[in-house]
């Protein structure tokens, strides 16, 4: 019987990983790599790796940073999510790859795509908070872009660290509009087709889109009195937030107080605008003086800027985005896994404004309805994990009869929901 030939692909994978073990374990030094099929750009990666100090077997091991909102809230690219997304991630939906952004530093900001490859990746601890620089995580595509500050494809078996090698990726820096300085890169991550020359091509184009967008941005900053993009943090238990942020990433970041949140937010789900008396029964519906709201609204011009408010009615004059609304949005579109990725918690917990209760209460049964409504035990498990889900009965008898019988998850749902009836009855 006829057997079949490794392929020439599969043949060189082989030498490489049989030259990687000779290389990490001390048996040979770098002079030897240069007699090798090793690519040079490669090579000099994994010497700066070994270097480094990096253990080809612990990347998985790196901390991840627990402040991943605070991080993309202050970076330029935040406001070229929407391009990217529209150029790389929605064709990588359904093509078992992922798009990740990174900071300039290695961190990677976000990582979305291909539900499936999102969760092998994970296991790598490829995940938004998580550092893939060279230094942390040796030669890979993202992080060998920013050390050499050009386009990057790194081929399965030429990864320095082990558990990285079954993936290829092609990654590619991006720079400031004014200096050119390195603000991060862009990768796409999957099997070995995404190191075609068709896929760096891909990534080029979707660079210089981006940098474009961020020169618009800085020419369209500039003309105006104040920073224009504004961002409110106000989902989960971390006090509100609101965010101003130019292209160059010069960011300011200001705590807010409960009732100046509460405020900001009736403001972005009423365009049209609303009266003094209109908020006060928004805000609080018995005895809320006017005059206070009015001193409310005077304070909050000083702390985000008098040019984001209007008055007579009250309203926004800049458009202000905000995690509430990109949930709400990804709702609207029938993304729940994007929903879920923006929901952290309910909406402004100690906030006892009525009309924020209700947005509060609206969010929180439309993303439980969505959820169930899906049948996606993986979105589902992410809502169980959550402050909300971690008493909801009927989520965890759900999980509990869709697992396999004798598994760990069905075990632990079922001690889940025995603790949850030891507790309420």
């Amino acid at each position: 019987m006829a057997t079949r030939r490794p392929s020439a692909r599969g043949t060189l994978a082989a030498t490489l990983r049989a030259i990687h073990e000779r290389f990490v374990t001390g048996d040979v030094d770098a002079t030897y790599l240069e007699s090798t099929p090793l690519r040079p750009e490669v090579a000099a990666s994994w010497q700066r790796s070994l270097a480094g100090g990096v253990d080809p077997d612990c990347i998985t091991e790196q901390a991840v940073s627990d402040d991943v909102s605070r991080l993309r809230d202050a970076h330029p690219l935040s406001s070229a999510m929407p391009i990217i997304r529209q150029l790389l991630v929605e064709d990588a939906a359904e093509s078992g790859v992922v798009v990740a952004v990174t900071a300039a530093d290695g961190t990677l900001l976000w990582v979305e795509g291909d539900r499936n490859a999102r969760r092998r990746a994970e296991a790598m601890n490829f995940v938004p908070g998580a550092d893939w620089s060279e230094r942390a995580a040796g030669t890979n595509a993202p992080g060998t872009a920013l050390a050499l500050d050009r386009a990057v494809q790194i081929r399965g078996s030429e990864h320095f660290a082990r558990v990285v090698q079954p993936w290829s990726c092609t990654a590619v820096p991006i720079h400031a509009s004014d200096g050119g300085a390195l603000i991060g890169a862009l990768d796409l991550t999957g099997g070995i087709r995404v190191v075609s020359p068709h896929t760096r091509a891909l990534m080029r184009a979707t660079a210089v889109a981006v940098e474009n967008h961020l020169e618009l941005l800085r020419l369209t900053t500039d003309t105006a009195e104040s920073p224009g993009s504004a961002h409110l943090t106000v989902l989960g238990s971390n006090r509100p937030r609101w965010v101003v942020t130019d292209e160059l990433g010069r960011s300011r970041t200001t705590t807010l107080t409960g009732r100046h949140a509460d405020i900001l937010i009736l403001l972005t789900r009423h365009p049209e605008g609303l009266t003094a008396d209109h908020l006060a029964l928004l805000l609080d519906d018995k005895d809320l003086d006017v005059g206070t709201v009015r001193a409310e609204l005077s304070r909050l011009r000083k702390v985000i800027g008098s040019d984001f408010v209007q008055s007579r009615p009250y309203r926004l004059l800049k458009p202000v985005t905000s995690d509430l609304a990109e949930a709400f949005s990804a709702l609207d579109a029938g993304d729940v896994d994007t929903a879920l990725s923006h929901y952290c918690g309910p909406l402004l917990p100690q906030s006892v404004s009525p009309a924020i209760a209700r947005l509060r209460t609206e969010l929180s049964a439309s993303l439980r309805g969505a959820v169930f409504a899906t049948g996606d035990f993986g979105a589902l498990r992410r809502w169980l994990d959550l402050p909300e889900g971690r008493d909801d009965r009927d989520g965890w008898q759900m999980l509990h009869d869709g697992a396999q019988a004798r598994s760990v998850t069905r075990a632990q749902a079922g001690g889940r929901l025995a603790g949850i009836d030891f507790e309420f009855g």
